[in-house]
């Protein structure tokens, strides 16, 4: 699979100056935890999963979560976790088909072995498990049940901690759960691909809700909260995690908006300003702010409940020509004694010994989601991959 791969290769030739890498659920973990781009959630209890994740995979996702947890009411996990195994050994049946790398929220750590053994030979098709409400107390079985069905089955499995749980959120143990919970990732570092942030359930303690203009960042108890995971767990020395960021809830945008007038349009004739009104005008303007605030406040990737979001995180994440510009400058094997450098675009300095960081992840980023040609950004990425959609 690849970003951007339901678009035609003649698009991507002219949409790229680096097209985005091939990668695979068996590619190495560093690789995938920057992949994961706009991570789809789904209720594990829909009757057409399977179609659901081929469709999907056909229009761009690359990572799918499939909810037993918050999203199914209480009395449907048992018939959710019947219809994971069906539908699991469905898409197992299909020749040919790829799924995106998929993952499944779980309520128990009971349930990842048992779930594991039900799966049979389709847990090939699994990359791991969502682990909610994570602390160190809660977490640690949680990540002991995975690394035992793991051995159990030979299968290589992930795990996705999510962050969400009261103390976390409260001043007064926040530092303390925060220190538990990186003994924990830790411990099972080889396991734990990204960490999740569960800005909603941070929202529901104090009763909040952001409106489709605001971002979590203009929530102040919740973007406190997000500086300090990325602060304790999102280090770039090699001690830190990916750490996606939180879920958009509004999902006013059908992809059918879209499409007549572009199909109308010549490829990247859609008017900046046009296209720009429209995302505004039906509330996607509040996601395209979080998604920049996000990836300026270290986090990359998105949880998604909503198909409509995924193009969006998609096309935010890919590198500019300018970045990638600056990046392969700052380390440059030549530049390795540190300095001063003029950009080559000539609107800025950058000095490689603080800059070196953000340039490695910046060429990670680079080979999942590719480098856009100089004259192309945001708008026309966006059109074409709601032209192929």
């Amino acid at each position: 699979m690849r970003h951007f791969g339901h678009i035609a290769p003649e698009v991507r030739q002219r949409l790229f100056h680096r097209e985005p890498s091939a990668f695979s659920a068996a590619s190495p973990a560093r690789l995938l935890a920057a992949a994961l781009g706009a991570t789809l959630y789904s209720p594990a209890t829909r009757p057409r999963l399977a179609d659901d994740i081929v469709k999907q995979a056909g229009n761009g996702v690359v990572s799918m979560v499939l909810c037993l947890e918050d999203s199914i009411d209480d009395a449907d996990v048992v018939a959710g976790e019947e219809n994971l195994v069906r539908q699991f050994a469905d898409l197992a049946a299909r020749p040919g088909s790829e799924p995106p790398l998929l993952f499944v929220r779980v309520r128990t750590p009971e349930q990842i072995p048992d779930l594991v053994r039900r799966l049979g030979p389709s847990v090939r098709l699994l990359s791991g498990f969502v682990l909610p409400k994570f602390t160190e107390e809660r977490g640690i079985p949680f990540l002991e049940a995975l690394s035992a069905a793991e051995a159990e089955s030979g299968h290589r499995l992930f795990a996705m901690p999510v962050l969400e749980s009261p103390e976390l959120l409260y001043r007064e143990t926040r530092v303390e759960t925060l220190e538990g919970i990186a003994r924990a990732v830790d411990k099972f570092r080889d396991r734990v691909l990204a960490l999740r942030l569960g800005v909603t359930d941070f929202c529901s303690s104090y009763g909040l809700r952001r409106a489709p203009d605001m971002t979590a960042y203009d929530v102040q108890i919740v973007a406190s909260v997000i500086a300090d995971v990325v602060n304790m767990l999102g280090r770039a020395d090699g001690t830190g995690f990916t750490v996606t960021g939180p879920v958009w809830e509004y999902f006013r945008v059908s992809e059918r908006m879209f499409k007549p007038q572009l199909r109308q349009s010549p490829f990247l004739e859609v008017q900046a300003v046009e296209l720009r009104e429209r995302l505004i005008e039906h509330a996607m303007d509040g996601l395209l702010r979080e998604i920049s605030l996000d990836q300026a406040n270290g986090l990359l990737g998105k949880t998604c409940i909503h198909p409509s979001h995924v193009l969006p995180v998609h096309a935010l994440s890919v590198v500019s020509h300018e970045e990638y510009s600056d990046a392969q400058d700052i380390l440059r094997p030549e530049r390795g004694g540190g300095g001063v450098l003029r950009s080559a675009y000539t609107n800025k300095m950058n000095e490689v010994k603080p800059h070196r960081a953000w340039a490695e992840r910046t060429l990670l980023r680079a080979e999942v989601f590719g480098v856009a040609h100089e004259d192309v950004g945001f708008v026309e990425l966006l059109a074409a991959g709601i032209r192929n959609a």
